[in-house]
C-alpha cells in the first residue's frame, strides 16, 4: 500500500507513523480496507528489499561446515 497522492500523509494504526511515499506492506484489515475505499491509499508493490551481503568470516564457517 502507498498514498494515492503525492504529499498525503496516511497514518499506519499500529504504530502512528506516516505510511512511506514509496509503499510498504501492511496487514490487511478494515483500516485498510476504509482507506481505499475512501481513495487515501492504492495498492502498489512495496520497495525491494535489499539482501544483506555475507560477512567474510560468515562465507568461511560455510567453507569449513
Amino acid at each position: 500500500m502507498k498514498p494515492a497522492r503525492e504529499g498525503l500523509v496516511v497514518r499506519q494504526p499500529h504504530n502512528g507513523r506516516p505510511l512511506p511515499a514509496e509503499g510498504d506492506w501492511v496487514e490487511w484489515s478494515g483500516y485498510w480496507m476504509r482507506r481505499t475505499a475512501e481513495g487515501s491509499v492504492v495498492k502498489a508493490a512495496p520497495p525491494k528489499q535489499i539482501k544483506a551481503k555475507p560477512t567474510p568470516a560468515a562465507a568461511n564457517q560455510k567453507r569449513a561446515d
